[in-house]
C-alpha cells in the first residue's frame, strides 16, 4: 500500500510542538564555561549489526477508543502528532480486539478502557447467558463494532508498515468470572478451558473482518497481554456490581497459554488471514522467560515472533538470547512510565527517563521493533488528583478523554511533555530498515543507515552539566574527506534543534551537549566496516574470562572437558580461536570455537560442553552465537541447544566445571573476551 516517504532528515525547531502546547520554542545557547560532566567518547561499531529494524509503534486501544469520535480538528491533530513525519513518525500499530462485558453490565472501566467486542449478542442477553455464541453464525458477529478505534485504522493505514492485533481479555462469556477485568482471584486462569477454541476463533474472525473492512494486512496476532501476572482482577461491591478492575485483563498461566497457541495456530491455518502468532506480551523479561521456558518445542515453533514488555528491566539479555536460540525476531511490544514528579509539561525528567529506557532496550534486547503502550493519555487522569495525588507523566501527549462533539482545540487542548520531543530524537533518525549496531557507551544507541551510507548516534545526558561528546568513527571502513556529524539537540531550551555540522577530523568529531539533553548525531560520509573493527576475527586467539568467577575458560586435564582456572601466561589451553560459519551475519553470526592447544572444537553433547575433533563441517551442536551489549562482555549461545556456556553453580575455584544452562542474564553466563593475538 502507498505510504508517506519517510527518510532520514534533519529537522529544525519543529512547529508541531508549538502548535500542540501553545508555547514558543527558543534557541538553545551554546554551553558556557561552567563545570562540565565528564567527557564521553562513543564508538559505534558496524561490525556488530542487528537485524533490519522494523520501526516504532503504538497500541491504539484506550486513546483510540476515547478519541475516535472526537471533532475532526482534534483527532486529525492527534493523528499528525503520532504518525506524521514531524510528529512521532510511527509506522507500527497494534489494534486491540476488545473482549467486552455483557450488555447488562454497567460500564466501570477507565475512560477509553471499554473497547467494544466484535460479538453481537441476541436481544435480552445477560451476563448469565454464556452458551449462545457460535463463531460460524454471521448473526453473532457485529460488523460495525468498535467504530472509534477503527476510525484510527482508516486514518493511519497509509502510514503503517506492520499491523498487529492483540487481546487483553476474552469476551465475558468465555471467562470464569463473567467479567473482562479479570477473575475474582487474580492468580486463577480466567479463560474457561472449554472456551479455548472459541477464543481462538474469535480472535481469528475479528482479525479477518478487520483486514477485509479496512483493506489492511495484519502481520501478527498476539492472544495475550501480561498473562502470567496477578494484575487482573474484578471486585464486586455490596450491590453485586463490579467496582474494582479498571481495564480488561486475563490471567493465563503457561499451560493455558500453550493450549491457546495450539488452538490459534489451527484457527489461523484454516482462516482467510495470513497473520502469524506472536507471543506472549509478558510484563517483563523475567516472567517472559519463565513462560517461554515451559513451552515445548512444538509450541515454540508456532510462534512467529516473540513480544516482551519492559516494565521490569532486569533480564533483557535473557530474552535477547532466547530469541536468538529460537531464531525468531523479537519486539519490545509495550512500555510506558512516569519518570517525573507529578504532571509536568516542561520538566526534562520524563523525557530523559524515557530516552534512557529506549537506549537500554535497544542495546540489551536487540529488538526489531519498539512499541509504545499509548503515547496519548487522559489529561484528567494524569493531573493532580487523578491516578495519584501529584498526577503523572504517562503518555507523551495528553488531552482529556471526556471531550464532546462541541469541543475544539481551544476547549479540549492537546499538550505534549518532554517525552514527545526526546522520543523524536529516536524516531526521526533511526528509521525502518536501519540496523542498530554495537556501541560502547551505556548512554547511547547507534544505527547505520538502510543504504549503508551514514549513521546515527543518539546520546542521553542526564546530568546537570554540559558534556563533551566525541563520536569516534574509526570502526567504519570508509570515512570520506568531507564527512560531518550534525547534532540535533533536545533540552529545556529547545526541541530537535539542528546545530551546525561538525567536520570529522582524524575520524572523530566532538560536540558539547547541554545539561539534561538528548542529542541525535547524524553522521554523513561513512560506510562499510574497518578491517580491524570486529573483536571476533578468524585467525586471532582469545582469552575468555568469566565475569563472575574472574577465571579463564580452560581445557580440562582429560582434553575433552572444560573448566575455569586462574590465568596463566602463554597457556594455550586457555586460548581460543573462532571461525565464522553459516547462519546470519552481524549479531546473529555463528562461530566455530576451537582450542589453540590442539585444534579441537567446542560442541555440546548430551547437554554438556565438550571438545571434539574439528572435522571442518560443523553441525549446530558445534556452532555458537556470541552476543554483547557493548560493555566488553559476551554470552556464548549453542545453536543446537539454545543454552549458554556458563560456570556451573557460580563457582569460582580452579577446576570448577564449565557447563551449559538456559539463559538467565547471570554473571556466570558472561565472558570477557580479550584478543591475545601477537
Amino acid at each position: 500500500m502507498a505510504r508517506r516517504n519517510r527518510t532520514r532528515r534533519l529537522i529544525g525547531a519543529v512547529g508541531v510542538t508549538a502548535l500542540a502546547t501553545g508555547a514558543a520554542l527558543v534557541t538553545v545557547p551554546q554551553p558556557t564555561a561552567a563545570a562540565a560532566a565528564a567527557a564521553v567518547t562513543v564508538r559505534p561499531d558496524p561490525s556488530y549489526q542487528q537485524q533490519k529494524f522494523q520501526g516504532w509503534g503504538t497500541s491504539l486501544v484506550w486513546f483510540a477508543n476515547a478519541t475516535g469520535g472526537y471533532p475532526e480538528e482534534i483527532r486529525q491533530k492527534l493523528a499528525s502528532l503520532l504518525f506524521d513525519d514531524d510528529g512521532l513518525a510511527l509506522n507500527i500499530a497494534r489494534y486491540n480486539i476488545g473482549g467486552g462485558n455483557a450488555p447488562d453490565v454497567k460500564d466501570y472501566l477507565r475512560a477509553g478502557g471499554a473497547v467494544q467486542g466484535w460479538w453481537k449478542a441476541p436481544e435480552g442477553t445477560t451476563r448469565e447467558d454464556t452458551d449462545w455464541w457460535d463463531a460460524d453464525d454471521p448473526a453473532h458477529w457485529k460488523p460495525g463494532a468498535d467504530v472509534a478505534q477503527r476510525w484510527w485504522v482508516d486514518r493511519i493505514k497509509n502510514d503503517i508498515d506492520h499491523w498487529e492485533t492483540f487481546s487483553n481479555s476474552p469476551p465475558w462469556f468465555m471467562t470464569k468470572s463473567g467479567y473482562v477485568s479479570g477473575g475474582f482471584d487474580a492468580a486463577d486462569d480466567q479463560l474457561k478451558t472449554e472456551s479455548v477454541d472459541d477464543f481462538a476463533a474469535y480472535l481469528t474472525g475479528a482479525t479477518e473482518r478487520l483486514e477485509k473492512a479496512h483493506g489492511i494486512k495484519v502481520d501478527t496476532l498476539d492472544p495475550f497481554n501480561e498473562p502470567n501476572t496477578t494484575y487482573w482482577s474484578t471486585r464486586l461491591g455490596p450491590d453485586g456490581q463490579p467496582v474494582g478492575g479498571r481495564q480488561e485483563g486475563a490471567h493465563m498461566g503457561p499451560e493455558l497459554q500453550q493450549k491457546v497457541i495450539r488452538s490459534l495456530a489451527r484457527a489461523l491455518k484454516e482462516s482467510g488471514t495470513d497473520a502469524k502468532i506472536s507471543a506472549m506480551d509478558e510484563t517483563n523479561p523475567g516472567i517472559f522467560a519463565q513462560n517461554w521456558n515451559t513451552y515445548p518445542d512444538q509450541v515454540r515453533s508456532l510462534v512467529a515472533r516473540m513480544n516482551v514488555h519492559t516494565y521490569g528491566t532486569g533480564g533483557r539479555t535473557t530474552v535477547r538470547d532466547l530469541a536468538k536460540a529460537a531464531d525468531k525476531p523479537l519486539w519490545m511490544s509495550e512500555v510506558e512510565g512516569d519518570w517525573g514528579d507529578g504532571q509536568d509539561f516542561d520538566d526534562m525528567s520524563p523525557g530523559l527517563g524515557l530516552a534512557q529506557h529506549m537506549v537500554d532496550d535497544l542495546r540489551e534486547l536487540e529488538p526489531r521493533g519498539w512499541v509504545f503502550w499509548q503515547p496519548v493519555e487522559d489529561y484528567d487522569n494524569m493531573k493532580p488528583g487523578g491516578e495519584s495525588a501529584k498526577g503523572g507523566n504517562w503518555g507523551s501527549i495528553q488531552l482529556p478523554f471526556s471531550c464532546t462533539a462541541k469541543d475544539t482545540l481551544a476547549t479540549c487542548p492537546i499538550r505534549t511533555n518532554t517525552k514527545f520531543d526526546t522520543a523524536r530524537n529516536f524516531t526521526h533518525y533511526i528509521k525502518p530498515g536501519d540496523r542498530l549496531v554495537k556501541v560502547d557507551d551505556t548512554s547511547s544507541a547507534a544505527a547505520v543507515a538502510k543504504n549503508g551510507r551514514g549513521a546515527t548516534v543518539v546520546h542521553v545526558n542526564r546530568t546537570t552539566a554540559h558534556r563533551a561528546v566525541t563520536v569516534d568513527l574509526s570502526k567504519f571502513g570508509r570515512v570520506s574527506r568531507g564527512a560531518t556529524v550534525t547534532p540535533v539537540v533536545t533540552s529545556a531550551g529547545g526541541k530537535l534543534e539542528r546545530r551546525k555540522a561538525v567536520e570529522v577530523t582524524d575520524r572523530k568529531a566532538t560536540f558539547t551537549v547541554p545539561a539534561e539533553s538528548v542529542t541525535s548525531f547524524v553522521v554523513d560520509g561513512v560506510s562499510g566496516v574497518a578491517k580491524d573493527a570486529a573483536l571476533l576475527q578468524q585467525g586471532h586467539s582469545y582469552q575468555l574470562t568469566g565475569v563472575q568467577s574472574g577465571k579463564d575458560l580452560t581445557t580440562a586435564a582429560d582434553g575433552t572437558g572444560l573448566v575455569i582456572k586462574a590465568a596463566k601466561e602463554g597457556d594455550t589451553a586457555q586460548r581460543w580461536q573462532l571461525r565464522p560459519t553459516g547462519g546470519d551475519t552481524g549479531s546473529r553470526q555463528r562461530h566455530v570455537v576451537t582450542s589453540q592447544a590442539d585444534g579441537k572444537r567446542l560442541a555440546v553433547r548430551d547437554g554438556a560442553p565438550v571438545l571434539e575433533p574439528d572435522r571442518g563441517h560443523a553441525r549446530t551442536s558445534a556452532q555458537w552465537l556470541m552476543s554483547t551489549t557493548g560493555d566488553g562482555t559476551w554470552t556464548l549461545l549453542n545453536a543446537a541447544t539454545g543454552r549458554l556456556l556458563e560456570v556451573g553453580g557460580q563457582a569460582t575455584h580452579d577446576g570448577a566445571a564449565v557447563t551449559t544452562w538456559t539463559p538467565n542474564s547471570g554473571a556466570n553466563q558472561r565472558w570477557q573476551v580479550v584478543d591475545t593475538t601477537r
